[in-house]
């Protein structure tokens, strides 16, 4: 049996393994609209491990990641990094917190516990839900990379395929079906992913030293450094990953479907720690792949190194690795990218709507952002480049106002408490800061480091305005009493 067919036969296996779990948990999630958004805060530490785990080590990290090892190099390292350190740095400073509460988004939180504004609330939504959009658009493109390489099929029925089918299993089950196909792909990530690498890096015999040695054979010697970078660069990629994941709903949400804080700090810590293994190992196969072909497209190194090294056996393995992690990846994103419109761009402005009604606008804003994705993936250049920009704008907004919201405020010797709100943080605070954050963060005249730029202006302006504002609050307040 060729590879070709291989890949058609495990894409259908796989998906219908995933649509039947969906079928089977579609009534738990329909109870509630709490249900269907975090199962009601229930879930136990193998399944937020697991899920938290499956979702980070999406097809991007294995195909886009190992593309930036493939043109970039070492110094691509800063942004991986970034990207996959700030899962631990939220494990430990942040998870514990969001484990003692079960909202529904951590834009809400924010709402409830600072701002008290549901115009603050909807930016956050939206400007959130562009980091879980492009990460959707992402694991399609990815896989239709690999079936144009592998099957020489048209990329745009494939994208189409696979978004089909992550878009039907995640409206059935939202949050149910996310957590329990999750286990089964994270299962999967862990043995195959082991077997990859242990092949990957056989051709330069699992050795550093002799892969650095081999790119300067091949005239690639400058990838195997990082003299030739600016540090600014290297703290600007590190940023920029960091702060777009602190603004990711995903991982609040796991911590908020948590059973309790213990379980969301330990979820999200070893999840983390073994992804960042991965995600640099994957990155270390590009470079590779490198070694072995220096006229390729960077998204396309490692689906030629399975179609050109490696036995079809195993390259079935990774294709399986790959269709696990982009599946869980995308479910997770797009339930999350639903739940946070709902919740936060239509709920505060409804606040009549039943649970049914909510449930069934989350199914029918999970079948649009799964087509918006699509045509995002169809369009887009390349796979990482979908993500850096939306973990730019959506950190660049959202980030200095958490960490603003957290340190300042109004009772330093209370904690915060859900329905009660205990920050300095005024509504025209926030919405001046989420607005200029993200629109500093793509303003090229400011540079390569305009997410740092973006990060300092956002929380200042929020602490001026802020500063401002909240004297008229306060009559407003003795105006109304």
């Amino acid at each position: 049996m060729g590879l070709g067919t291989l890949l058609w036969v495990i894409t259908l296996v796989m998906c219908g393994a995933f649509l039947y779990i969906s079928w089977r948990v579609k009534d738990s999630a329909a109870l509630s609209f709490s249900n269907y958004a975090i199962g009601s805060g229930t879930f136990p530490i193998y399944l937020v491990l697991f899920t938290q785990f499956a979702t980070i080590m999406g097809v991007g990290n294995f195909i886009g990641h190992a593309g930036k090892g493939y043109s970039v190099g070492l110094p691509w390292m800063a942004f991986i990094l970034g990207e996959q350190g700030s899962k631990i740095i939220f494990a430990l400073f942040f998870a514990g917190l969001a484990g003692k509460f079960t909202y529904n988004t951590f834009t809400e939180m924010i709402d409830d516990l600072m701002v008290n504004d549901k115009v603050t609330r909807a930016l956050g939504g939206l400007l959130a839900s562009m980091i879980m959009i492009a990460w959707v658009g992402g694991q399609g493109k990815a896989f239709g990379n690999i079936f144009k390489i592998v099957t020489g099929a048209n990329e745009l029925p494939i994208i189409l395929l696979f978004s089909g089918v992550f878009i039907l299993y995640t409206t059935l089950g939202g949050i149910y079906s996310v957590v329990w196909t999750d286990l089964l792909q994270g299962v999967m990530v862990v043995i195959f992913g082991v077997a990859f690498y242990i092949y990957a890096f056989s051709p330069v015999h699992w050795s550093f030293a002799e892969l650095g040695t081999r790119l300067a054979d091949v005239g690639k010697g400058e990838l195997w450094t990082f003299s030739g970078v600016p540090p600014i660069t290297l703290i600007t990629n590190f940023v920029t990953g960091c702060v777009g994941i602190l603004a990711a709903q995903i991982y609040w949400q796991r911590c908020f479907a948590a059973k309790d804080a213990k379980t969301a700090r330990n979820g999200l810590l070893w999840s983390g720690i073994a992804a960042i293994i991965m995600v640099m190992l994957t990155a270390f196969v590009g470079m590779v792949v490198l070694t072995m072909n220096q006229g390729l497209k960077p998204d396309d190194a490692m689906p030629w190194f399975m179609m050109n090294y490696v036995p079809v056996g195993v390259s079935a393995m990774i294709f399986a690795l790959v269709l696990a992690a982009g599946m869980s990846s995308a479910d997770s994103n797009l339930n999350s990218a639903s739940i946070l419109v709902v919740n936060d761009l239509i709920k505060p402005f409804n606040p009549q709507l039943s649970d049914e009604q909510l449930v069934k606008y989350a199914k029918y804003l999970t079948v649009v952002i799964g087509i918006f994705a699509a045509l995002a993936a169809i369009y887009a250049s390349s796979i990482l480049g979908l993500f850096s920009r939306a973990y730019a704008m959506a950190g660049g907004g959202l980030v200095p106002l958490l960490l603003v919201g957290l340190i300042w405020k109004e009772n330093p010797a209370e904690g915060f408490q859900m329905g009660k709100k205990n920050s300095k943080v005024t509504p025209w605070g926030a919405r001046i800061g989420i607005v200029s954050g993200a629109v500093l963060s793509q303003v090229t005249a400011l540079g390569p480091n305009r997410v740092l730029i973006a990060l300092v202006v956002s929380a200042l302006l929020i602490v001026v305005v802020s500063s401002m504002t909240r004297e008229k609050m306060n009559k407003d307040t003795v105006k109304t009493v």
